[in-house]
């Protein structure tokens, strides 16, 4: 097996936890990125949920693809799996990216899981911050995920209104 990709819409982006060979900005057709799951261990727990980001049905995601190393490829999955498999709220599947200069490719993703009791599904806008303002995980505070999510995007030329505006109120109140 050869070098792959992994697809980034969130922490990844400013956290990936493993060495690339390179990144490119990407999109990915058919979904889209949205705090829709609830966050039981990294940014929250089963008492007092967070609420952290999924790719969900519909629309479209601008995020970063990462290139990885064929040597790296067994130890890299391994590691994502440990992270985003933790409670099964995700499903590990290869979607095909947009990279920035027009090409294609195949990447590993993680799909929110509709049937988990952790989908969160659209929530209005004043549960999302009371959720994301109130929780904390084993990685930290809810708002910090959130807040570092929305400097990153836009360092690279990523708006996400939704996020953008929960980021803007928590903000506001720290």
């Amino acid at each position: 097996m050869g070098d792959f990709w992994v697809f980034g819409y969130g922490s990844l982006i400013w956290n990936p936890g493993f060495e690339s060979v390179g990144s490119h900005p990407a999109k990915l057709y058919g979904l889209h990125r949205s705090l829709c799951i609830y966050s039981w261990v990294h940014r929250g727990t089963q008492n007092a949920p967070g609420l952290v980001l999924g790719l969900d049905k519909g629309g479209s995601c601008s995020g970063m693809a990462f290139k990885v190393h064929s040597k790296n490829r067994e130890s890299v999955i391994e590691y994502l799996r440990k992270r985003e498999l933790v409670t099964n709220v995700y499903k590990e599947s290869w979607r095909r990216v947009e990279l920035g200069n027009g090409r294609t490719e195949q990447a590993l993703t993680y799909v929110v899981d509709r049937t988990n009791p952790q989908y969160s599904g659209t929530l209005d806008i004043q549960k999302q911050i009371e959720l994301v303002s109130s929780a904390s995980g084993d990685s930290g505070p809810n708002c910090e995920y959130v807040l570092k999510t929305v400097e990153h995007l836009k360092s690279i030329a990523i708006r996400d209104h939704n996020l953008e505006t929960i980021a803007g109120i928590i903000a506001q109140h720290q």
